[in-house]
């Protein structure tokens, strides 16, 4: 869906009827780096009559507590009375502008608009109590929910002054609030919709129901790429309940941020597959246990984590394709006093989403409508007008609360799903996974294999580095084939990025696979970090040095010049080291069996470092504690960050110590969380989260919290065992 274009004098734009109260437009930029220009509107302001604030919020809640924290940076400005501030969640429509939910970008895009519309509709309403008490508005001072006249005392709310506020001028670049001044942005405030979470009244997508509604569940191929060759129905249709046994078709998916065709040899498709559509959700599953498919695997049948590790293997003994080149790395290695190498493996990695894909769909009379736990509903919304050639017109989609995301639901293929059988079915259909299902079809974080060299001089500094990336290209798989990888340039380590490493080289190898690949919580930096920091900490036992004097001087002097934008601050860098390390009593000892272990990352505009402490006994490896510093400039809401730290830690460790995506025949060995275990709640270890103070704009907390803790855990085993781990998940130590 096309934004229209909109000027510059409208970023503002009010409108008021009768007894309806102030209704304020506002418009967010697309991304962090864009300014306030012309694009279209993403979040609705309304104060009604009886003073409730109600925000209109175009991102979705997958538990990372977004609609709060919005809520929050407009209440703050808006001087409003945080009990009566309330949230509606947006239907796409292209008055929204960008309603994706991803890259850990929610609020640090809305900071600045959302402080703007608040600071907006403040000042709309002073003016208003000011003409009523025909007083100079500098003596009306604005409050929780009202506007108070400092010299008399009087005080009028703001329901009763939203119907007025809606006639006064709109001031295009009202005073904001100076940080010092904040009482609800930086405390810790309660989630808007948790009690409705705990108490089952919230509504995610496995709750939607709509009149009329079948449940269908689809029998898809097992291996990467198959189709179906045919099927009998006859059993699955006696099966009491089942209503229809329809096929789905081999469906073209576009590129999903970009909602366009991808080139030639991309992957990006639905392969196909028969479902079983029926009265409830276990006469579905019943009816396609029925089933009889046969398969056409397809070329995809022969492959393995074996014949791929392989693969990786050959290819990082081979040249790659230079994505960076800083100095003259190979002369800096022929003349090095000592050379270090390394290489490391990551394998692939699913989501595993509490609540699996799920979507409500009903397709009829040239009409699409969507109900589903959606990350990216402009992507959605393009996928379906290819899929079904219907115009945006025809197309509805409407969001609920995710049951996790990250990342699986920015892709497109379930609400797509639902729609070809609600097409096929002429009903209302919700189409739902099984654990199973979201196991054996997700898109996984892709397996690298990663070659390491560094050099060091006669005074044990690093002069030279070189990174050779092999994996299967995330790109390409959306793209095609020929598509460049951007994941090689997402290697920005402590201090790489500062230049403190003359020489420096990163090489990249794409190796194709008929795995699927997608976005992981933290992309590309998920492995990439694991990498650097881990080698990092090997090249300070080469070097003789202490791992944090190394980390601190490749970041580089806290007094370096500032770093063009979505750089690494060398000092904000340092800072989350050294606070982590004094609050985790670094270099002091420990009993035999237990290491510490240092990590740290900077993306998205924050910065996270890591003390991991582990105990090692009779090989088996248990992190007792993390101490987490956390700079993530301003911060909204202190307890929302300490979650998606402690979040962030549940997540990596998971995939540090368990997780594994293998593959044998072309098929996900992997079923339920029996055999991709996640980490319970007796192996949680004790974790602390200690926040910098700041002011500078809020960076992003949904991915910065991932990458980090599994080097710090494997530096730590090293610490506590002297055995490198070089290959995750985290095996056998003898």
């Amino acid at each position: 869906m096309s934004a229209p274009a909109i000027s510059r004098r409208d970023f503002l734009e009010v409108s008021a009827a009768g007894a309806a109260g102030l209704v304020l437009s506002f418009y967010l930029p697309v991304s962090a780096q864009e300014k306030p220009a012309p694009i279209a509107p993403n979040t609705w302001l309304k104060i009604d009559p009886s003073g409730e604030v109600s925000l209109t919020v175009a991102r979705s809640e997958m538990g990372q507590g977004v609609r709060t924290s919005l809520a929050m940076i407009l209440a703050e400005e808006l001087e409003a009375d945080w009990s009566r501030v309330r949230i509606v969640q947006a239907d796409l429509d292209p008055k929204y502008g960008n309603q994706i939910t991803g890259g850990s970008g929610s609020v640090r895009q809305s900071w600045p608009m959302l402080r703007k519309a608040g600071a907006a509709a403040r000042e709309m309403l002073r003016a208003a109590a000011a003409e009523k008490w025909r007083v100079p508005v500098s003596e009306c001072v604005a409050r929780e929910g009202a506007v108070v006249h400092t010299p008399s005392g009087r005080r009028l709310g703001y329901g009763e002054l939203a119907a007025k506020a809606a006639t006064m001028p709109i001031p295009q670049e009202p005073p904001l609030k100076d940080a010092k001044d904040f009482r609800i942005v930086g405390t810790a405030v309660a989630r808007v919709d948790g009690p409705r979470i705990v108490t089952g009244a919230a509504q995610y997508g496995l709750d939607f129901t709509v009149p009329g509604m079948l449940y269908a569940a689809i029998a898809r191929p097992s291996v990467f790429g198959g189709r179906v060759k045919n099927f009998q129905a006859d059993a699955a249709k006696r099966v009491p309940g089942v209503r229809h046994v329809v096929e789905v078709p081999r469906t073209e998916l576009p590129i999903p941020f970009e909602g366009t065709r991808g080139r030639e040899g991309h992957q990006h498709f639905l392969w196909g597959g028969v479902a079983v559509v029926a009265d409830s959700t276990w006469a579905a599953l019943q009816g396609r246990r029925a089933l009889e498919v046969e398969w056409d695997e397809g070329p995809a049948a022969t492959q393995s984590t074996a014949g791929m590790r392989s693969a990786f293997q050959d290819a990082a003994a081979r040249p790659g394709q230079v994505v960076r080149n800083d100095g003259d790395a190979a002369a800096a290695f022929e003349r090095a006093a000592r050379k270090v190498e390394a290489t490391y493996e990551l394998p692939f990695l699913a989501h595993a989403p509490m609540e699996p894909p799920n979507c409500t769909a009903l397709v009829r009379d040239g009409r699409c409508e969507i109900w589903g736990p959606i990350q990216n509903p402009s992507g959605v919304n393009a996928a379906l007008k290819l899929a079904l050639s219907l115009p945006d017109s025809a197309i509805a989609i409407h969001i609920t609360l995710l049951g996790g995301g990250f990342g699986r639901r920015l892709n497109v293929d379930f609400p797509v799903e639902a729609a070809l059988v609600s097409r096929a079915a002429n009903a209302p259909v919700k189409v739902v996974w099984t654990r199973e299902d979201d196991l054996a079809h997700d898109y996984y974080r892709e397996a690298s294999y990663h070659h390491m060299r560094a050099a060091l001089d006669d005074q044990h500094r690093v002069v030279a580095w070189w990174h050779h990336i092999v994996a299967p290209s995330t790109d390409a798989f959306y793209e095609g084939q020929a598509s460049p990888d951007a994941g090689g340039v997402q290697i920005v380590g402590p201090g790489m990025a500062a230049g403190t490493v003359p020489n420096f080289r990163v090489d990249f190898t794409h190796v194709p696979s008929a795995v699927p690949r997608g976005w992981w919580r933290a992309v590309d930096p998920t492995f990439n970090t694991f990498v650097v920091q881990s080698f990092i900490d090997e090249l300070a036992a080469a070097a003789g040095k202490d791992p944090l004097a190394l980390q601190r001087e490749l970041i580089g002097p806290a007094g370096a010049p500032q770093p063009k934008p979505d750089r690494v601050d060398p000092a904000r860098l340092r800072r989350v080291f050294d606070l982590a390390a004094e609050k985790a009593q670094w270099g002091n000892a420990l009993p035999p069996g237990r290491g510490r272990g240092i990590a740290g990352v900077f993306g998205w505009g924050s910065y996270v470092a890591y003390v991991a402490e582990v105990s090692v006994n009779s090989r088996a490896v248990r992190v007792e504690r993390v101490v987490a510093a956390v700079d993530c400039g301003q911060v909204v809401n202190p307890d929302m960050v300490a979650a998606q730290v402690e979040g962030g830690i549940v997540f990596g460790l998971s995939a540090a110590l368990k997780g594994e995506i293998t593959v044998d025949h072309g098929r996900v060995q992997q079923s339920n969380f029996d055999n991709y275990p996640v980490l319970r709640i007796n192996e949680m270890p004790q974790v602390e989260v200690h926040i910098v103070p700041s002011t500078a704009p809020p960076g992003g907390m949904g991915e910065p919290p991932v990458p980090a803790i599994a080097p710090a855990v494997t530096n730590a085993i090293f610490a506590a065992t002297g055995k490198r781990v070089r290959r995750l998940p985290i095996r056998n130590l003898a």
